[in-house]
């Protein structure tokens, strides 16, 4: 439980984010890791119907949610990461997230189509050299703490493109492109515009 939140991407600075408000129960947590020095690490979350809680340990947060996973350690009493049949689907969130666009040494790609997924073939691996090479010309464009929102082109209609940079260890990072927003490039943390070398670059990865 320790090694996966302390996964988890967090930030000091104000990212927004769209969140529903719909109506339901929620549950709120305070987890307690107690150390053999006698010290204690206290970290609240919760798990609530619009998925727009934080999980913090009163010094930095993170945006990712980890309700079911907490409630089902606390019910059952065990701690379980589920990873997606879809690796298109995968929450795509990672420790160093807020300071690069793709954090660390990704080991494969997958290259995934369309958010509906509903023109197959949607998606296309590749291995170690081209994830280290797309993550590297990634981590090079100017950044912006994200607001998960962008504004869109008048006339273009392109389907969107998400990467999915999985790793030796630990969970993948996840890139979202909006070909017909700007920004265009967005981790949930950070967002940068797409110009055409960069386009040109991920179209010759993704599924025709």
């Amino acid at each position: 439980m320790a090694r996966d939140l302390a996964y988890l991407p967090v930030t000091t600075a104000k990212i927004g984010r769209p969140c529903t408000a719909m109506g339901g129960r929620i549950t709120n947590y305070l987890i307690r890791f107690a150390y053999p020095n006698g010290r204690a690490l206290w970290v609240g979350s919760a798990e609530e119907v619009n998925q727009c809680v934080r999980t913090t340990n009163g010094t930095v947060g993170s945006n990712s949610y980890t309700g079911p996973a907490i409630t089902t350690a606390y019910k059952d009493g065990i701690w379980q990461s589920v990873p997606p049949d879809d690796p298109c689907r995968a929450p795509g969130d990672r420790r160093g997230q807020d300071k690069q666009m793709v954090p660390g040494q990704p080991g494969r790609l997958t290259v995934c189509r369309d958010a509906t997924y509903v023109r197959p073939p949607y998606r296309k691996r590749h291995g170690r050299d081209i994830a280290r090479a797309l993550a590297e010309t990634l981590n090079s464009l100017d950044t912006v703490p994200s607001q998960n929102s962008c504004q869109g082109i008048g006339g273009a209609d392109e389907r969107g493109i998400r990467l999915i940079f999985d790793y030796p260890d630990g969970p993948a990072a996840a890139v979202t492109i909006w070909m017909d927003c700007v920004p265009a490039i967005n981790n949930g943390l950070l967002q940068a515009d797409l110009d055409d070398r960069v386009r040109g670059q991920i179209l010759r990865l993704a599924p025709s």
